[in-house]
């Protein structure tokens, strides 16, 4: 099988070194030409259409909306030249109105789309540890099931791309949400001065074990913010999606409006190179606590 990869970014050049290891055929892509060296193996195209000539699947893993619309319906993009029969795999988190629109672009042309965000850090991309959240027709579901095979550790199948890109939004809020109420409780704990350590000790091997509390209750405990695996920005625009999303829905997501207006408030202050967890250090001093020491140099 041929593929392309497009963004080759803290999650991009992983997931396309593990394809390039499992034996397929990968041509890369990145705005910046250089960090195609990054992934032994693979051919280097010089824009989104060259790197999709002759493939059977392309998949994409860009910041935002705009990067997406650009690599896709820009000059020189993904859906003038993929190749009809062959399916676009949009790893990105976009938004749900993105998601439809591609689906629809790609069926005029002939083309198949998946819309499979993922969650997990760098760390799990390297792994090969993602969880991936595919949305789309079952026969290009099933086509992309060996790609998927080897840069995961499972699929989660949905009946079409909006749906599977809504279920990504949000995860990512329930994410956020945990970093929030983490935040406040231990930063309570720290003034009252209990061991913000000890306190997410005894959380997490009680009531409130999983992953997503270990990990980001470590980083709030430890402010440990830098460096970023999921940049604060990121975080902003995720929160605002499925805000966008809700509101399309009628259903109301008031934690959603209090993250977004955290993660203003830690960009504000100049945190914007901060892990998204960092919206803790906004917690922290509204309590009275020192502000971080920066790890920066």
């Amino acid at each position: 099988m041929r593929l392309a990869v497009l963004g080759l970014g803290a999650m991009g050049a992983p997931i396309a070194r593990n394809l390039v290891h499992a034996g397929f055929d990968v041509a890369v892509w990145n705005r910046t030409a250089e960090r195609a060296r990054e992934v032994p193996g693979a051919r280097a195209a010089r824009s989104p259409a060259a790197a999709c000539e002759g493939v059977d699947v392309a998949l994409t893993m860009l910041a935002d909306d705009a990067a997406v619309e650009q690599v896709i319906f820009g000059r020189d993009g993904v859906l003038g030249a993929l190749p009809r029969g062959s399916c676009h795999v949009g790893m990105s988190t976009i938004s749900t109105a993105l998601s439809r629109r591609l689906a629809d672009a790609h069926a005029q042309a002939g083309q198949g789309f998946v819309a499979a965000p993922v969650f997990g850090r760098p760390e799990a991309a390297a792994a090969r540890l993602l969880w991936i959240v595919a949305g789309g027709a079952r026969a290009d579901l099933d086509r992309c099931e060996p790609v998927f095979a080897a840069i995961g550790q499972g699929t989660f199948r949905f009946a079409d791309a909006p749906r599977a890109s809504l279920a990504k939004l949000l995860g990512n809020f329930l994410i956020a949400a945990n970093v929030e109420i983490l935040g406040e409780a231990l930063v309570a704990a720290e003034k009252a001065g209990l061991e913000p350590a000890r306190l997410l000790e005894v959380l997490t091997r009680t009531l409130f074990g999983s992953p997503v509390v270990e990990r980001y209750g470590r980083l709030v405990a430890d402010t440990a913010f830098e460096p970023a695996g999921f940049r604060l920005s990121l975080g902003l625009k995720d929160v605002e999606l499925a805000l966008r999303a809700a509101d399309e829905l009628g259903a109301p997501l008031p934690v959603a409006a209090l993250l977004r207006e955290r993660f203003l408030a830690a960009l504000a202050a100049g945190r914007e190179h901060y892990d998204w967890a960092g919206i803790a250090s906004v917690i922290r001093e509204d309590a009275g606590l020192p502000p971080v020491r920066s790890r920066t140099p």
